[in-house]
C-alpha cells in the first residue's frame, strides 16, 4: 500500500473522536504530561443518553434519542451548544464537547466545554413537534445543567427561538427566571447584542490577522465559502464589505461561483430559512468543486470532513480558515501544512461563538447589558491575542496550527486539573 493510500484508509477508518483524542495526546505530551493526564481528559467527565417521548402534530408518539456530554469542569462550569441533526451520534458530541474545552482554553474563558444533540431533523417536523423536542430534552437533562453547571447555545439546526423555548422550560422546572442557563437567546428575554453573528465576525478577525501574516490585501481578495447558513452567511456578508471578493458559496444542494464576485446581498435576500438558495440557480457546480476554486482564502462552514487527502493536493487556497467543526482530517492536515498553506483550525477560527455566549452569560449575571460596539471590541481583542499567541507556539515550536491550538486550549485545562488533585 503507498503512503498516499495508507494515508486515505487511516483517514477512513478514523472517526472524529478517535482523531481528536491522537492530537489531545500529542498536544499533552509536549506541554509534558504523562498518560494520566490524558486518560483524564480523552473522553467527557460525564455523557448523558436521554430518551424524549414526544407527541407529533398526527397524535402518534416518537421517542427521540438526545446526548448532553460535559468535558471537563475544573477551569469552571461546561459551556456547548445543542444541535439538532439526522446522524447526531454519541462519539460526535464527545469530540465537539472536547473541541469546546479546547476554544474556552484558547479564548481564556472560564468554562470547560460540553455538547449536546437530538437525533432528529428538523427539515420535517412543524413548528409545534420542535417546540415540544426542546422543551423535553430540557426536562430530560435538567438535573445536569444549570448557570453554574453547564449552559448550553445553539448550534446546527437550532436556534434563538429553540433557546427561548428551553428557557422558559428550565425556569419554570427551577420555579424561577432563569435567563443564564443558556446563550443564543431573542434579545427581549436576555440575549446579546452581536450574538447572532458572533461565530462569522469571529472568523472574519481571523482572517484577517492570517492575511496580514501572510501579507495578502483583504481588498480584491478572492474568498470561496463552503456553507450559506448562519455563519456561512454572515461571514459572506463580512468578506464582501470588507472589499473582497466572494468567488463561491454553497449550500447542501450545491455552489455558486463567478470569478468576478457574486452579489451576496441578493444571495442573502433568496436564501431560505436553512441557508440554502442555490436551487434557484441552473449554472451551479459541486461542493467539492467549490472546494478547489483558484482563490486566496477558503472557508469551510458546512459541515465535517469536506478536506481530505482526496482533495488536500487540489487546494489553491493560500489560507484555509475553519469556520465549521472538524472540516479538515488529520491527514489532510498535514498535506496542506506541508504545501505551506496557512490552516487556521476550528477550535481558534471558530470560537468568535462561544466568545460572545460568554459575554451573554456575564451580562445575564451581572443584570446589566452591553452596547454592540463594546461586544464587538471585546471579541476581536480576544480573537487576535488568541490567534498570535497560537501562531506564535506554531511558529516557535516549528508545528501545524492545529496542533498549537490544542496546546494552547488544554494547558490551563490541564493545569486547573492538577491543581485540584485530580491528577
Amino acid at each position: 500500500m503507498s503512503n498516499q493510500a495508507g494515508a486515505k484508509h487511516r483517514e477512513e477508518t478514523l472517526n472524529v473522536l478517535t482523531q481528536t483524542q491522537m492530537v489531545l495526546k500529542e498536544a499533552l505530551n509536549k506541554l509534558g504530561y504523562g498518560e494520566d493526564m490524558f486518560e483524564l481528559l480523552k473522553e467527557p467527565l460525564r455523557v448523558m443518553t436521554v430518551r424524549i417521548p414526544v407527541r407529533m402534530d398526527d397524535g402518534s408518539i416518537r421517542v427521540f434519542t438526545g446526548y448532553r456530554a460535559q468535558h471537563n469542569d475544573a477551569v469552571g462550569p461546561t459551556k456547548g451548544g445543542i444541535r439538532f441533526h439526522p446522524e447526531v451520534t454519541e462519539d460526535e458530541v464527545k469530540a465537539l464537547a472536547i473541541w469546546m474545552s479546547l476554544k474556552c482554553g484558547i479564548a481564556q474563558l472560564p468554562y470547560g466545554g460540553g455538547k449536546g444533540g437530538i437525533v432528529c431533523d428538523p427539515r420535517e417536523m412543524s413548528f409545534r413537534e420542535l417546540e415540544r423536542v426542546s422543551r423535553g430534552y430540557v426536562r430530560a437533562i435538567s438535573q445536569i445543567v444549570g448557570p453554574s453547571k453547564d449552559i448550553p447555545a445553539p448550534d446546527v439546526f437550532t436556534n434563538s427561538q429553540i433557546m427561548a423555548w428551553m428557557m422558559d422550560e428550565y425556569s419554570r422546572i427551577r420555579e424561577f427566571d432563569s435567563p443564564g442557563f443558556i446563550t443564543g437567546k431573542p434579545l427581549v428575554l436576555g440575549g446579546s447584542l452581536g450574538r447572532e453573528a458572533a461565530t462569522a465576525r469571529g472568523v472574519t478577525i481571523a482572517i484577517q490577522e492570517a492575511a496580514k501574516v501572510k501579507g495578502i490585501d483583504l481588498k480584491g481578495a478572492r474568498v470561496a465559502v463552503q456553507g450559506f447558513g448562519n455563519a456561512g452567511g454572515y461571514l459572506a456578508k463580512f468578506m464582501h464589505d470588507a472589499g473582497a471578493l466572494v468567488i463561491g458559496i454553497s449550500d447542501a444542494y450545491g455552489a455558486l461561483y463567478d470569478p468576478n464576485g457574486l452579489d451576496i446581498d441578493y444571495l442573502l435576500d433568496r436564501r431560505d430559512s436553512f441557508g440554502t438558495v442555490t436551487k434557484l440557480f441552473k449554472n451551479t457546480i459541486s461542493n467539492e468543486e467549490l472546494l478547489e476554486l483558484d482563490c486566496d482564502i477558503l472557508v469551510p462552514a458546512a459541515i465535517e470532513n469536506q478536506i481530505t487527502t482526496r482533495n488536500a493536493y487540489n487546494i489553491k487556497a493560500k489560507i484555509v480558515v475553519e469556520a465549521a467543526n472538524g472540516p479538515t482530517t488529520l491527514e489532510a492536515t498535514k498535506v496542506l501544512s506541508e504545501r505551506g498553506i496557512l490552516l487556521v483550525p476550528d477550535v481558534l477560527g471558530n470560537a468568535g461563538g462561544v466568545i460572545v455566549s460568554y459575554f451573554e452569560w456575564v451580562q445575564n449575571n451581572q443584570g446589566l447589558y452591553w452596547s454592540e460596539e463594546e461586544v464587538d471590541r471585546r471579541l476581536k481583542e480576544i480573537m487576535v491575542k488568541a490567534f498570535h499567541t497560537v501562531y506564535d507556539t506554531a511558529r516557535i515550536r516549528k508545528i501545524d496550527m492545529r496542533l498549537a491550538a490544542y496546546m494552547v486550549g488544554v494547558r490551563r485545562m490541564a493545569e486547573a486539573c492538577q491543581l485540584r488533585g485530580w491528577v
